[in-house]
């Protein structure tokens, strides 16, 4: 399972332009299922992620976590992170799990944030979204934890 962490001082989701899930301080979260995850790597992840120290201390160091700050997570699907651009010039997905596999490994993410962190936002699985944000940093980093074998 992987994601892309973006720190932010502001993001949003909006659908059929109808605003589904915002935040201020804190994360965006693109996040991905691939073949063979299970839950183990999506919990792997979360705990990785909300301990990630890549918010600025008061001498300005990265030191801090999401949850340190308060900060909020916008959880968003993005099955195009799997990507495999190496065979020409459009882009493969073979690697990301099946919608029957992803969307409860996402959801499944998503619970147990809502259970682990106070503010969670989501996009909608599988749904035509706009993302914006104002990355702050800016401050991207790519996430991976791999299902063994």
């Amino acid at each position: 399972m992987q994601c892309l962490l973006q720190r932010v001082s502001a993001a949003r989701v909006t659908i059929a332009g109808r605003v589904v899930g915002a935040i201020e301080r804190g994360l965006l979260v693109l996040l991905c299922a691939e073949h063979g995850d299970t839950e183990t790597e999506a919990d792997k992840l979360l705990a990785k992620l909300l301990k990630l120290r890549i918010f600025a201390d008061a001498a300005g160091k990265m030191n801090l976590s999401v949850q340190d700050v308060s900060g909020g997570l916008l959880i968003v699907s993005q099955f195009t992170l799997a990507a495999d651009t190496s065979g020409g010039n459009r882009p493969s997905f073979t690697a990301a799990a099946p919608p029957e596999i992803a969307r409860p490994l996402y959801d499944h993410f998503v619970a147990h944030a809502r259970l682990r962190h106070l503010t969670v936002a989501t996009g909608a699985f599988g749904a035509d979204m706009q993302v914006a944000l104002v990355n702050d940093g800016p401050v991207t980093i790519p996430l991976r934890i791999q299902a063994p074998g």
